[in-house]
């Protein structure tokens, strides 16, 4: 029990914010609106996956969101070309893949800082999507929105794609070599050297990893529209990160799980509907958020220092 007191932590607070808009704001729990909210995060889902990776190997990677928005925008204008679906959604994730791997290449292969290296990804990203296409939308096909499905349909598929990638990732942590490397890397690089694995190796593997996901959230994100934004990415890093930190994936590496990241997606993801439903001006669902991962940080610093750094 102790050892899952920051995730369990998450999930009370969780329970007590749907136990306190069951309440107050019953209106919240209508069908259609809440799987509306959930088909919303599913793509955020998939991408904190990939984050939690990635800071469990103690690095971090904040240009997911320019990723994001370069690979968006690859696969609406390849559907827009008649691109069939069975081939965007294998050439969204490949593209995400390549961006993942320069910089896997910076990070692991000439050992800079990660957050200097995806910094400069994700400006550069950035600012090259603008120069090229000037803010312009790409128009989709009828047959990409919801994947040629019903609305309904689609928001089903979409919700229950995230869901198996959560279970099967979190399952594959838990149980397969590569998770427990990634833990080694992520806990002391230089004793799992001497244990045999090839920290650099894995924490290449890991940004391909998060490109290959944020390529797959991308097509995820333009199926919910009739089109496709260039900055549709904007902020998605910030909000990958503060979910996994709130869910306690420790910053420094080595600890943490997918579980407790999904538990704070959820968290956070409910501040800005639990605001309206309330009536409470919007412009607290940020401080709400930054009040949320503050405590966060400061519960792990706590727990950190209690147990010495190694906890």
């Amino acid at each position: 029990m102790k050892r899952y007191f920051r995730e369990l932590s998450v999930v009370a607070a969780l329970g007590a914010v749907l136990l306190g808009l069951a309440i107050f704001a019953p209106a919240f729990f209508q069908p259609q609106p809440l799987l509306s909210l959930v088909t919303r995060e599913a793509p955020t889902l998939v991408v904190a996956c990939g984050m939690a990776l990635v800071i469990i190997c103690r690095q971090i990677d904040i240009s997911v969101g320019s990723m994001f928005s370069v690979c968006s925008v690859c696969a609406g204008l390849l559907a827009a070309r008649g691109w069939p679906l069975a081939l965007v959604l294998p050439a969204a994730a490949a593209l995400g893949a390549i961006l993942g791997a320069v910089n896997g290449i910076l990070v692991a292969g000439l050992r800079l800082p990660s957050i200097v290296v995806t910094l400069a990804t994700m400006v550069t990203l950035r600012q090259g999507l603008n120069l090229v296409r000037q803010g312009e939308f790409v128009n989709l096909p009828d047959s990409v929105q919801w994947f040629g499905l019903s609305q309904s349909a689609g928001q089903w598929a979409l919700v229950v794609a995230a869901l198996a990638l959560l279970i099967a990732l979190g399952v594959a942590m838990r149980h397969l070599a590569i998770g427990r490397f990634v833990y080694a890397v992520g806990t002391d690089a230089e004793a799992a050297r001497l244990a045999g694995i090839r920290p650099q190796l894995v924490t290449f593997l890991v940004f391909v990893f998060i490109g290959v996901l944020t390529g797959l959230a991308a097509m995820m994100n333009i199926a919910q529209s009739p089109q496709v934004q260039p900055l549709s990415g904007m902020g998605l890093e910030l909000k990958v990160i503060a979910a996994v930190v709130v869910g306690g994936v420790a910053i420094s590496g080595g600890r943490g799980n997918l579980w407790g990241a999904f538990a704070g997606l959820l968290l956070l993801a409910c501040v800005a509907p639990a605001l309206t439903h309330l009536h409470i001006e919007a412009y607290w669902e940020k401080a709400i958020q930054g009040a949320i991962i503050l405590l966060a940080v400061v519960a792990d610093g706590v727990r950190s220092r209690k147990g010495g750094g190694n906890t």
